[in-house]
């Protein structure tokens, strides 16, 4: 793990991380990825991980609860809460947790021939970003591989 601490322009610590890819799917398709919960359970989290779904409401104010099961077998209980769902441009939820909490913006743009998607995750403590940052950032690019599959098994 790396000892570089990430700071902002005024050198205070960084809480933000973000991932971006660009997808070879249109919007629409990354779109529902994200918002249809058959197939986001199907791909979503790090190489390995399954997801069962209790609830999926992906509108303002509506709640995302599941668990997470790793390939080790240790289940990950999860809540977000949506704040802004813009149809086939962002979705902005809070994950809901004592321990590292965040806001995070899934924005979704036009290039390429395909799709920009960039994850901007804002975390309550910036001393907790640089703690999961490297777990975080790695989690994400697995993520990222996982939607590409399946998006490649919806064309």
């Amino acid at each position: 793990m790396s000892s570089t601490t990430h700071v902002q322009s005024d050198g205070s610590p960084d809480p933000e991380i973000i991932s971006a890819r660009v997808f070879k799917a249109p919007r629409e398709s990354v779109f529902r990825a994200f918002t249809d919960p058959d197939i986001l359970s199907r791909w979503w989290g790090p190489k390995g991980h399954t997801n069962t779904f209790y609830e999926f409401d992906p509108r303002p104010g509506g709640a995302w609860r599941f668990v997470m099961h790793g390939p080790d077998g240790s289940s990950y209980p999860m809540l977000k809460r949506f704040d802004e769902v813009v149809p086939h441009e962002r979705i902005s939820l809070q994950h809901i947790d004592a321990t590292h909490g965040f806001r995070m913006v899934m924005a979704f743009a036009d290039e390429a021939g395909g799709t920009r998607l960039t994850w901007h995750m804002r975390f309550d403590s910036a001393a907790e970003a640089e703690r999961v940052r490297e777990l975080v950032l790695e989690a994400n690019e697995q993520n990222f591989d996982r939607l590409e599959r399946q998006l490649s098994a919806m064309e």
